[in-house]
């Protein structure tokens, strides 16, 4: 005799099964090479083939094969079977071969649970709303697909469909207390080995032509700020990152030697905010010039670059605070200034002999000016500048004079130095949008910027934007205002209708809410709520004991209500089970299946002396509970009564 695991598939299940693995494997089709896409897709349809003409599976002569060569591709695809992007290609390539061999009702429990399994795979490389809401949705169809091969061909597609979700509202509150209560970790979700950190854009540590321009069509978020106060003026907003001191003629790159500590004045009331940033990869934490405190594990490297001891590979929230007006570094290293002042040996020579004019009987404010008011004469802003040869800063000043930020702050940077002045380049965003929405500033990719800076005696280190004096509105109202229509920026960008901005802050605003509560909920946040409702010394112990009692009483009111819910057993049936009880306790087996007439003749053979009352218990009990009202119930108690 077969066990239910072996029982044959009910035919009229299997489209469930095909549901459950495509919509368990199709998000991934976004992120699996197009040959792996192709291949699972021909298999899910060949098995919905089969099925639609009832034809014969394959056998495993066939699957075999397919299995080694599927795990042969990924290998030659990933060079490893493990890892984030290999194992769920396995996953996914295993889900559809099994759909060919769908022969029971076990094979069909191994789809459900593979299904289960994708499920938590696409948080992998997504964890977005709408990645929740595909997620639930899916677990809302495995589980009605689960109900179904149980429930035979009787249950309809909608009693099924409802059922299944009536489960999934029953866990949410389960769902819920071990969001709050489960110990948090530290780290990222999706930080896997080897391939943890794909996908992750934002600035470089080096800077060359066309570097930042090809970032700033990019509309991805970069960092979001929430001030204490009042939103500071755009032009104030630099928000700094890598500082390159290093050229070798076409690209800027970082100093990697040990620096001396940067020393800050400030010369304003600080500025409190908040900024939650987006793992880039890269050390830096983007914070307002000048940085004047600092969360902890930070510091402040000498170039006023605020530093995380680690990479960003996760989304952060900081504490920081900043001064708009600052000095740094009034009193210089001599071996700094020196760096900074460093040129190649050869190489453009009009920049040259140009700034060597202007250092001849000039002091360094006025060789500033007059580079500034070159850039506000005669050059224009594009982020589609033409191509420069072996001598670039040469033939962007005296040639082509169309350039980005970058071009801008490497020829006023080189200018500086053939002149004398100890300048560098620094990388970073300008500005950003502020969504009035939920009060928070926006900073884009496409904000991303790059700037200069000047060590002046007696004043430090000084700001000079070179961009500004080209194009005024792209620091004073964005990048979109300063580029000539046709510029290629992100759609995102360019569409700036009332009702189109509008939409946007209401999204943003959703999704940083999800980032801060519920992507952002660490184990600080945990703590903290936990803090609040009186446990403020936790630990693991603590946090399991909290967990195991909460979905104890959780389990204790499902199973009240369920109780409170369960239908009243007809009193008729109740009484006739009294009398089976009664006829248990004299030695009398009553097996739930024989009818009332076939045990009274059973009692009258093996029983005779119970045969009388039990007949009349027999008799009233067939007259009570066919019969058409409630009269008819005493007779039963009062012949039970003298069955004792």
């Amino acid at each position: 005799m077969s066990t239910p695991a072996r029982e044959a598939l009910d035919r009229h299940a299997t489209p469930w099964l095909f549901a459950t693995a495509l919509a368990t494997t199709a998000p991934h089709f976004m992120h699996q090479p197009p040959w792996l896409s192709t291949v699972a897709g021909a298999l899910l349809l060949w098995a919905v083939w089969l099925w639609w003409k009832d034809l014969r599976l394959p056998g495993r002569w066939i699957l075999i094969p397919l299995v080694g060569a599927g795990s042969a591709g990924i290998l030659l695809e990933f060079h490893t079977l493990f890892g984030r992007d290999a194992g769920v290609a396995m996953l996914v390539i295993f889900m559809t071969m099994k759909l060919l061999e769908l022969k029971s009702r076990r094979d069909a429990m191994v789809v459900v649970t593979l299904g289960y399994f994708l499920l938590l795979t696409h948080y992998l490389y997504s964890q977005s709303i709408p990645t929740g809401v595909w997620l639930l949705t899916a677990m809302w169809l495995v589980t009605a697909t689960l109900i179904r091969l149980h429930g035979g061909p009787s249950s309809t597609t909608r009693d099924t469909l409802r059922y299944s979700g009536l489960l999934c509202l029953q866990a949410i509150p389960f769902m819920l207390v071990l969001f709050l209560l489960f110990p948090r970790i530290s780290g990222p979700l999706w930080g896997l080995p080897a391939d943890a950190f794909t996908g992750k854009t934002g600035l470089s540590d080096s800077m060359s032509p066309g570097s930042i321009a090809q970032l700033v069509q990019n509309a991805d978020i970069a960092f979001r700020v929430r001030f204490d106060g009042p939103l500071p003026p755009r032009q104030k907003l630099y928000w700094r990152g890598p500082v390159m001191e290093q050229f070798d003629g076409t690209t800027w790159h970082l100093y990697k030697g040990r620096q001396p500590a940067a020393q800050l004045e400030s010369l304003s009331p600080p500025i409190g905010y908040e900024t939650t940033l987006e793992a880039h990869n890269q050390r830096w934490l983007l914070a307002l010039d000048a940085p004047i405190a600092l969360p902890a594990e930070t510091l402040l490297n000498g170039t006023m670059t605020a530093i995380s001891q680690n990479a960003i590979n996760e989304r952060k929230r900081l504490r920081l605070s900043a001064s708009l007006d600052y000095r740094f570094n009034l009193s210089e290293d001599p071996q700094v200034l020196r760096r900074n002042l460093a040129l190649p040996a050869s190489g453009n020579p009009q920049t040259r002999a140009l700034a060597a004019q202007w250092r001849a009987g000039n002091a360094p404010e006025a060789v500033i000016a007059k580079a500034l008011a070159l850039f506000n004469a005669e050059f224009t802003y594009t982020l589609q500048p033409p191509l420069l040869g072996l001598h670039g800063i040469d033939d962007f000043l005296f040639e082509t004079k169309r350039g980005f930020c970058e071009h801008y702050a490497a020829a006023f940077v080189t200018l500086m130095r053939a002149a004398g002045i100890p300048a560098r380049v620094v990388g970073g965003y300008q500005g950003g949008e502020f969504n009035p929405l939920d009060q928070y500033l926006v900073v884009r990719q496409s904000d991303a910027h790059a700037w200069a800076e000047v060590w002046l005696a007696g004043k430090g280190w000084v700001r000079v934007d070179p961009t500004a004096a080209v194009s005024p509105s792209r620091i004073e109202t964005g990048i979109a205002d300063a580029l000539a229509f046709g510029e290629p920026l992100p759609m995102l960008i360019q569409l700036r209708a009332d009702w189109i901005r509008t939409l946007r802050y209401r999204w943003e605003a959703i999704n940083n809410a999800w980032n801060q509560s519920v992507l952002g909920y660490d184990p600080q946040r945990q703590r903290e709520l936990l803090a609040r409702l009186g446990l403020s010394d936790t630990d693991w112990r603590s946090l399991a004991i909290a967990l195991g009692s909460t979905c104890g009483l959780l389990v204790a009111g499902l199973m009240a209500w369920a109780l409170y819910k369960r239908p009243e057993r007809d009193p008729v049936v109740r009484l006739w089970h009294k009398a089976l009880r009664q006829l248990a306790r004299r030695k009398v087996d009553c097996p739930p299946w024989e009818t009332p007439l076939e045990l009274a003749r059973r009692v009258r053979e093996q029983h005779p002396e119970l045969a009388e009352p039990f007949q009349r218990v027999v008799d009233a009990y067939l007259v009570a509970r066919y019969g058409s009202t409630d009269k008819h119930l005493k007779p039963l108690r009062d012949a039970i009564a003298q069955l004792r």
